[in-house]
């Protein structure tokens, strides 16, 4: 099967949020995506740009994406995080996971970043699996910690004397 990976445009957006939201529903949280078409447009290609996006296509349709941004580690520098990369159900079996997975760190090789970095589930046994045979170190000392805007604003209203 033919499939081609390139940079994403605005106009990718649609296709890109249809993605997030599969991914949402595969990850348990399929009501917990808020983002919007036009926040994305915004976003990704405005004047000062908070992510990039690699995008699969076949016959004009994006059935895979991967979405990253420049982090700053105090340790090493500028990094980059990959955010998300999902490959819609019906065409997992293709290779444009790995393809974009490659892509990405061609990308983050030619940046000469000093780390790439991301989550993974626990239970995304397939995924860690994949992760580790590609030569990354899953991390399994270290939680991640969030904060969702509720929380955020208890904790300011209650704090507000910090």
């Amino acid at each position: 099967m033919s499939f081609t990976i390139r940079k994403g445009k605005p106009t990718d957006m649609p296709a890109v949020l249809e993605l997030i939201k599969e991914l949402a529903i595969f990850e348990k949280e399929p009501h917990a995506v808020i983002v919007t078409v036009n926040d994305l447009v915004r976003d990704g290609f405005g004047k000062s740009p908070l992510f990039e996006v690699f995008v699969a296509e076949q016959n004009s349709e994006i059935f895979g994406m991967c979405l990253f941004y420049k982090r700053y580690s105090t340790w090493k520098g500028v990094t980059l995080h990959l955010e998300d990369l999902i490959v819609k159900e019906s065409m997992r079996s293709v290779g444009a996971g790995k393809a974009l997975y490659r892509t990405f760190l061609e990308h983050a090789f030619k940046q000469q970043v000093q780390r790439v970095e991301w989550v993974v589930l626990d239970w995304n046994t397939n995924a860690i699996n994949f992760y580790k045979n590609s030569g990354a170190t899953v991390l399994e000392d270290w939680n991640v910690v969030q904060m969702s805007l509720q929380q955020i604003e208890n904790f300011v209203q209650k704090n507000e004397s910090i």
